[in-house]
């Protein structure tokens, strides 16, 4: 079924995973009201549709509620340092307000819900033009063009590959009634945006060089998630190392690419 979550849904179900938001800067910035709605009105007719049916329900938030972090790694009970008008707040803010709703909802009318801050997911089935920095990386290099690179490379990030990131959804979703989050899911291995630019050309084979270009606005210097309620309380923590999960994504990519430079069948 496809379906704007901004706008009402009526089907019976048992558990909702609301996932459903542009996650690439790129993305969410093209239509910046729209994506504040996807989160906002989204979240409000999904929780709406849980509350109907008596379901439980998994909110797919970000580390982006962090902002640009003054507490490092990460922990849950950290309130973040967030510009509310800048550039990237239509996301930061929007992921914000529907965290509240989703605890205003388990207050007031004792909704069962599960709130799940993501870090940084990649793997197969990523678009090639997602305009996050893996597969950005992954696709220039396999196309030997100049691999860009925002600011001086040594900000961080923690990548969470997607079967780990499913495993620990499912998990939280599995979890008994009391378990409501947030609770963060990602991967605490710590990494420079350069050192991946480097690995990715390491791992291809590439030709390809780093060019270096202005930072975005707001875009934070560190991100590593603290794990550790995700270890007690759900038993669970990432297995894919970053140099593993590359060469899957990598394989993913460069069949992808070889398949579109195929010419077509008259």
């Amino acid at each position: 079924m496809r379906h704007d979550v901004t706008f009402p849904l009526y089907v019976e179900v048992d558990q909702i995973f609301n996932l459903a938001c542009p996650a690439s800067p790129v993305h969410y910035q093209f239509n910046p009201i729209q994506t504040t709605k996807v989160s906002v009105h989204g979240a409000i007719n999904m929780l709406g549709l849980a509350k109907r049916v008596r379901a439980t329900i998994l909110q797919a938030s970000t580390s982006e509620v962090y902002g640009d972090p003054t507490v490092h790694p990460q922990t849950e009970d950290y309130w973040g340092h967030v510009n509310p008008i800048g550039p990237r707040s239509c996301y930061d803010e929007g992921k914000r307000c529907a965290e509240t709703l989703f605890f205003d909802y388990y207050r007031q009318v004792k909704l069962n819900i599960k709130v799940a801050r993501i870090f940084n997911t990649y793997g197969p089935r990523m678009h090639p033009n997602d305009g996050r920095v893996v597969s950005n990386f992954v696709v220039q290099a396999l196309k030997g063009i100049d691999i860009t690179l925002y600011g001086d490379g040594l900000q961080t990030r923690s990548f969470c590959y997607v079967d780990d990131m499913v495993e620990g959804l499912l998990k939280f979703m599995s979890s008994l009634g009391a378990v409501t989050g947030p609770i963060n899911l990602g991967n605490p291995a710590e990494i420079t945006v350069k050192e991946l630019a480097e690995t990715v050309i390491e791992l291809t084979g590439s030709r390809s060089r780093i060019v270096y270009c202005s930072l975005p606005t707001d875009d934070p210097r560190q991100r590593q998630p603290d794990i550790t309620k995700a270890k007690a309380v759900l038993d669970w923590q990432p297995t894919t190392d970053l140099h593993d999960g590359l060469l899957k994504t990598i394989a993913y990519f460069d069949a992808l690419l070889s398949e579109e430079g195929k010419p077509v069948e008259s």
